[in-house]
């Protein structure tokens, strides 16, 4: 071969490898993307959540002791997500561990308060409460969909970002890994 046609294969191969690089940098680019869409999805997944406890509470179709029970769980889950700061620290590092655990402790007071039996007699005393309830439900299984994408989307940088190609060349850049949230969100309303 002439020293021309090296090169040629040369350049080609360069050529190559950058455009593997480039197409790795920028799939991995769309991945932290999807995360970050997928977090603000849940974020207000769960504010609606809460919003719909809140509203269940103060509907007077529970007795006065779980209603301030729901109300309390339902009005911290909000105070939670309201603050600025939070906004900001959820777009960059996810849902935190204290915000995981209001919100688990939202579905525990969920789970407590709305047993079949309460569903069952409140549903039978009021009409009405039937589309409150509907409406939670419908609530809760968003919020389950929502955190079970963002946990996919985080599985799915996680998995790139572990490839030996996308380490040696740093194609994250300084983006920090995205964490899964992890959180107690089954609500078993059956209306």
């Amino acid at each position: 071969m002439h020293r021309w046609d090296w090169i040629v294969v040369a350049v080609a191969v360069i050529a190559l490898v950058a455009w593997y690089l480039s197409y790795n940098a920028a799939r991995l680019d769309r991945l932290h993307a999807r995360v970050e869409g997928s977090l603000a999805s849940l974020d207000a997944q769960i504010v609606r959540r809460a919003e719909v406890s809140l509203e269940l509470a103060n509907a007077q179709l529970l007795d006065p002791a779980s209603s301030m029970l729901l109300a309390e769980a339902a009005t911290t889950s909000l105070d939670t997500s309201d603050a600025a700061a939070v906004q900001s620290e959820v777009q960059e590092h996810g849902v935190d561990a204290r915000r995981a655990r209001v919100e688990t402790e939202l579905t525990h007071t969920l789970r407590a308060t709305l047993t079949p039996s309460v569903i069952a007699s409140v549903v039978a005393e009021r009409g009405d409460a039937r589309d409150e309830l509907v409406r939670l439900r419908e609530a809760g299984e968003r919020v389950q969909l929502s955190r079970r994408f963002h946990n996919d989307a985080v599985h799915d940088v996680r998995r790139v970002r572990a490839k030996p190609v996308a380490r040696l060349f740093r194609l994250a850049g300084h983006t920090s890994l995205p964490h899964l949230v992890e959180f107690e969100d089954e609500v078993p309303v059956d209306v």
